[in-house]
């Protein structure tokens, strides 16, 4: 049964969440119509461009994200509390930005800005709309589907009415839906190797400067400046190294040449394998530990949540 979103996404405190927003009927809307023979992939720097400008608007920071032929994936951490501290210039500035006035000009731009201005009470929503999640992911969406439907000469909806959202608890949780989310080409058969992974967050790290590969992994877009603890070189290994496992026709056979830097994250590689799929059947709203799974079910009134007999699974000594 659809639950309200709001049982699992705090409008008041930060939280790390994996989103996931698929196009009507799962349509290729956004890659090649393997029935119609359309072929779509302009569509997806329109997506990419779109979320940079959200990400930059918002109290947000883009951890991982992944543009497919029919389905989005964004790993993103929000914080409502750094919309607090804007002044009522900058809320009104990115509000504009995210919603430019009709004439393309500087004057209009400035008008709009002072409009809000001028009302306070405007303001104190934006505000608050600008750490919230369901709106950051309907600016993302919303103006794709009505240019989309524009190219196409056509009305109706474009996406799925409700985006999926998984509530990333630890850091650990965290890193697992990234490296999800980045290798999402190779386990559906479109790349065979990162270089070829286009579209995804792991590419701009790919091209990101030799010094950048030392430097504590960052986000890849957004308004929040937060590190994840590991180096973006060994983050990229550890992706390289879980793709190989993940890949098509390679599926069970888990390499010995673990990088080093899982031992931080995981008891062995095998459990590492296991996570790293979870994110996508084996957990549902909650992904995290067995503790955390229990005081989510317990808060929004369940008994038990999918992932509980995993969580407790990969908890066990090795």
């Amino acid at each position: 049964m659809t639950q309200a979103r709001s049982q699992l996404v705090s409008t008041d405190a930060p939280g790390t969440y994996h989103c996931v927003q698929r196009c009507v009927r799962r349509a290729f809307l956004c890659g090649v119509d393997g029935y119609s023979g359309q072929n779509f992939e302009h569509r997806k720097p329109w997506i990419e461009q779109r979320l940079s400008l959200v990400a930059e608007c918002f109290a947000a920071a883009i951890h991982a994200y992944a543009v497919m032929s029919n389905h989005l994936h964004v790993v993103v951490h929000m914080d409502p509390g750094v919309a607090l501290l804007w002044t009522d210039v900058e809320v009104a500035e990115r509000w504009v930005r995210l919603f430019p006035p009709r004439e393309p000009t500087d004057a209009a731009h400035t008008l709009k800005v002072e409009r809000l201005l001028a009302d306070p009470d405007r303001l104190a929503v934006l505000r608050q709309r600008l750490g919230n999640l369901s709106w950051l992911m309907k600016c993302l969406v919303e103006p794709i589907a009505r240019r989309a439907n524009a190219e196409d000469g056509c009305k109706g909806r474009f996406w799925e009415g409700r985006f999926k959202a998984q509530r990333l608890c630890d850091e650990r949780a965290v890193l697992a839906a990234m490296v999800y989310v980045d290798l999402n080409p190779v386990r559906a058969g479109m790349a065979s190797r990162l270089e070829a992974c286009h579209h995804t967050s792991v590419a701009i790290r790919l091209r990101s400067s030799p010094d950048a590969f030392a430097a504590p992994l960052a986000p890849v877009a957004g308004a929040l400046a937060m590190c994840l603890p590991i180096r973006t070189g060994d983050y990229l290994e550890l992706v390289a190294w879980t793709g190989r496992q993940v890949h098509r026709g390679k599926r069970g056979r888990l390499r010995q040449d673990a990088p080093k830097i899982l031992k931080h994250w995981e008891a062995s590689p095998a459990r590492w394998h296991t996570r790293v799929l979870a994110i996508g059947s084996g957990y549902w709203r909650v992904v995290g530990e067995v503790q955390d799974l229990k005081a989510w079910a317990e808060r929004i009134g369940q008994r038990w949540l999918k992932g509980m007999r995993l969580a407790a699974a990969l908890a066990q000594p090795s």
